[in-house]
């Protein structure tokens, strides 16, 4: 054993080149072909029966050397409905002949454990190749070789993929041996380096690459070839057979195993990127312009003035782009013009408004002479930069004799379709005059620009609208109320951040309401800027319009809801009927969504009945009590649709403090809601202060927590309508509580020291009182409210609504509620629970309000 030679490693194998006498031995796995086929074999007595039964026999065939041995081999694994033909074969075979062909068999149970049972299992097919031979006492015997017909298959389906593969791709492929050396190439690589796929067989990779890039490629194939690891886009460069041009590959390397596994040497994936390199190589200058772009979206635009920006523009450019330029905007422009900015014909007066040099004495010149920074000119209308504001196309300008600028570039500002002025690039003498791909950079650069300062001039405009609306939609200094001291604060985004800001959505507004009623809103449209201050004017109109109906404040939340969704969509307030009609169909996307608190304070009974849709709680505090947020269903904000509103009613104790406010008060991105929401309950700690004094105070504790949203404040202190200024009472259904309720009225009012009241007071409540008779049903309720103005009820459990008509000249009656409109400041009737009330309103004696005298307003009507 000591002459055998070492075994080879795991990586080494049966060389092509070895001398065919040389004795290879190989250790597990071993790396034979036959090992991959699964040759299968077996010898056949004298006898006709299997006296040798090899272990890849019982493998293929499922049957173990002890029952296999002695036994008929057509008995052995030969399909029964065959083994007629098989005992024929057989005598043939044993007669000396030779014979090849395809037998079927039980293919072993895979189920059956190891697959040396006597299991059978599906159908198979064998290849089996029997040689006559001799015993050692010359009686005719058989060897017989069995291979799977599958396996075969298989292989021949590999070796035709592999074929395939290697012969069709696209990519330069070579199989470089375990020596470097080529084994096969394809024509791809062929074509590429001359020569048929046959001529590169043995070659290294020295043959094709210089020495030093030689010497790392074939470094990089040992490393792959040791290791396993693959390489992926390797830059190779080189040269092709007669081309002086360098050339640049990118090359994929793996290596390669044998169906053993064993290595067999490294696939070389390679493709040609010289384009690819010349192009990095453009987009290399390309992104030395991304770059400047870049530079221009962070620098250009960043203030809301239009020369500001025209500015940021020059600083861009010079010396980055060229050595000196200037902006010209045009005049109307900058004054606020509203009609489109410049004439068609490009002869409209421009004002410079930037200029910037990196050299000095090298002015642009304007009109055929030189424009100073700020003057306004015109261009000529035959020049380039006339051509250039009319064609909204950059113009080259030619050099001026003796001047230092060799390249100039007239470049039309345009925004949206719009010349908003032109902006001019030169280069001096030295520079490198501009190209096509600088031709397209100016553009872009002016575009940037134009687009910037169109949005600035939009911005100032729709700014200075919407602050005008704001304005005018808020109430004007502090609102009055009937048992209410009411204070109130709105400050818009710019004024609290103490920058530049949109305008809001957020407003409040009291209301006041019949019976010594009052409604107090308080709301915020999300969004900024002209349309959500257009949508906050429309929706605070709506709630006035939906209070003076005297709806509760659910119902007024839900109607309001219904209007929001047709805010934001085409058609305005007409869109809100067509989503009513269609609630499940509205596109929160075509809406505007805007939170809401609405509450109506009762005076006489001192109790509120709030609705939330979407907003922050409301805050009270009752006297010698902490501040606390009452707890009122948050509901889902308007416009969003699908849920009714909820309401709480809360009974208020003389001098409690209420609170609204916006979110734009607590909010902020430094910090969460509910610390913002906690300062501010901390900051009502006094509420017997006058309430100017704590709405200054509530600001100045929240100055660090609030962000640069709107934010509006409105505070109400309860002070309830005195029991000795309400005068109540139940008369029966019946013809004679008509002089009762007169009886009360006149007794009360003199009471309250209202004698110029009584006979008008006596008129109309007698005509309330008998409508209430007539069309009314129940028991009627008479009630008169002393306070700023003097308020009379009269309340039955009718659900008829009164209507007012115009009676005809021979009509004995009608006229009542006519008489009523005459001689009250206001009057109405309204939905309760369990009926209805009608009301008037007359002013006190001793106002700027005239009293109409009875009987002339009963002379009127006929």
């Amino acid at each position: 054993m000591s002459e055998i030679p070492a075994r080879p490693t795991k990586s080494e194998g049966p060389s092509e080149d070895a001398p065919l006498g040389d004795a290879v031995w190989q250790s597990s796995p071993p790396g034979s072909i036959y090992d991959y086929i699964k040759v299968a074999s077996f010898s056949i007595g004298p006898d006709g029966l299997v006296d040798q039964w090899s272990l890849r026999a019982e493998q293929l065939l499922g049957i173990p050397a002890e029952h296999a041995v002695g036994t008929d081999p057509i008995d052995a694994f030969v399909d029964p409905d065959l083994r007629e033909r098989g005992q024929r074969k057989m005598a043939e075979i044993l007669d000396g002949r030779e014979w090849t062909g395809v037998v079927p068999f039980r293919a072993p149970d895979t189920d059956s454990g190891s697959g040396t049972g006597t299991g059978r299992g599906a159908r198979g097919l064998a290849e089996v190749y029997v040689m006559p031979t001799r015993t050692e006492d010359g009686e005719k015997a058989a060897v017989c070789i069995v291979v799977d017909v599958r396996v075969l298959r298989s292989i021949e389906t590999d070796l035709a993929a592999s074929q395939a593969i290697f012969g069709q791709s696209p990519f330069g492929f070579l199989l470089i041996d375990p020596d470097l050396r080529v084994r096969r190439a394809n024509q791809r690589f062929a074509s590429t380096f001359g020569g048929t796929p046959d001529d590169h067989r043995g070659k290294g990779v020295h043959d094709y690459l210089s020495r030093a890039e030689a010497d790392r490629v074939s470094a990089t194939l040992r490393r792959v070839l040791e290791s396993g690891d693959s390489i992926t886009d390797m830059h190779v460069t080189g040269f092709v057979p007669g081309s002086e041009e360098r050339r640049h590959w990118s090359v994929n390397l793996y290596r390669v195993h044998s169906g053993s596994g064993r290595p067999i040497g490294v696939a070389w994936l390679g493709t040609d990127i010289t384009a690819r390199r010349a192009a990095a190589r453009e987009a290399a200058a390309a992104r030395r312009n991304l770059a400047l772009l870049n530079e221009a979206g962070a620098r250009i635009g960043n203030s809301l003035d239009l020369e500001t920006t025209a500015r940021e523009l020059l600083d861009v450019v010079v010396p980055g782009f060229c050595d000196l330029a200037t902006v010209d905007l045009y005049q109307g422009l900058l004054v606020g013009d509203e009609t489109p900015a410049g004439l068609a014909d490009g002869s409209a007066e421009l004002r410079r408004v930037a200029y910037s040099s990196a050299v000095s004495d090298a002015p642009l010149h304007g009109a055929g002479e030189r424009v100073q920074l700020g003057a306004v000119h015109h261009y000529p209308f035959n020049s380039p930069c006339a051509d250039a504001l009319r064609t909204g196309r950059p113009r080259t300008v030619p050099a001026e004799d003796g001047s230092l600028v060799q390249s100039t570039l007239a470049v039309p500002m345009v925004a949206h379709d719009t010349v908003v002025g032109l902006a001019q690039f030169a280069r001096t003498k030295g520079s490198e005059p501009f190209g096509d791909r600088d031709r397209d950079l100016a553009v872009e650069l002016a575009a940037r620009a134009a687009v910037c300062i169109d949005n600035a001039r939009l911005y100032r405009r729709e700014h200075e609208r919407a602050l005008i609306l704001q304005r005018s939609l808020l109430p004007p200094g502090d609102p009055e109320a009937s048992g209410l001291d009411i204070a109130c604060r709105y400050l818009p985004g710019e004024a609290a951040t103490g920058r530049a800001s949109e305008v809001g959505g957020d407003w409040f507004d009291v209301i006041e309401l019949p019976g010594h009623r009052t409604a107090l809103v308080v709301g915020d449209v999300m969004g900024r800027g002209l349309r959500a201050a257009v949508a906050m004017g429309e929706l605070r109109t709506a709630v006035r319009t939906l209070a003076q109906l005297d709806l509760e404040p659910a119902e007024v939340l839900s109607q309001l809801d219904e209007i929001a969704r047709g805010l934001g969509a085409p058609g305005g307030v007409q869109q809100a009927t067509r989503a009513a009609r269609r609630p499940r169909e509205a596109d929160l996307s075509e809406v505007y969504l805007a939170t809401c608190v609405y509450a109506v304070y009762d005076s006489v009974t001192r109790r509120c009945t709030f609705a939330n849709a979407g907003h922050l709680p409301p805050v009270l505090v009752e006297p010698g009590e902490s501040a606390l947020m009452l707890d009122v269903p948050p509901g889902l904000p308007l416009g969003v649709g699908g849920e009714p509103f909820e309401e709480v009613e809360v009974e208020l104790p003389e001098g409690a403090l209420l609170a609204l406010y916006t979110d734009g008060l607590v909010e902020s991105r430094d910090h969460p809601l509910d610390e913002g929401l906690q300062a501010f309950v901390g900051a009502l700690t006094d509420p017997t202060q006058p309430l100017e004094d704590v709405c200054d105070q509530v600001l100045n504790t929240l100055d660090s927590h609030h962000g640069e949203d709107d934010i509006a404040l409105l505070m109400a202190r309860v002070q309830g309508l005195p029991t000795e200024s309400v005068g109540d009472w139940t008369l029966p259904r019946e013809p004679r509580s008509v002089g009762r309720a007169r009886e009360l009225a006149r007794a009360q009012l003199l009471d309250w020291d209202m004698e110029p009241l009584v006979d008008t007071t006596e008129l109309l409540v007698s005509e309330l009182v008998t409508n209430a008779l007539r069309y009314g049903e129940g028991e009627i309720r008479l009630r008169l409210l002393l306070d700023r103005t003097l308020v009379c009820e009269v309340w039955d459990s009718g659900l008829v609504q009164p209507r007012r008509r115009r009676a005809r000249d021979t009509d004995e009656g009608g006229r009542g509620l006519q008489l009523v409109g005459l001689l009250s400041a206001a009057w109405g009737s309204r939905r309760t629970p369990r009926g209805k009330t009608v009301w008037f309103e007359l002013p006190l004696p001793g106002g700027d309000t005239q009293l109409t005298d009875p009987a002339e307003a009963l002379l009127s009507l006929f």
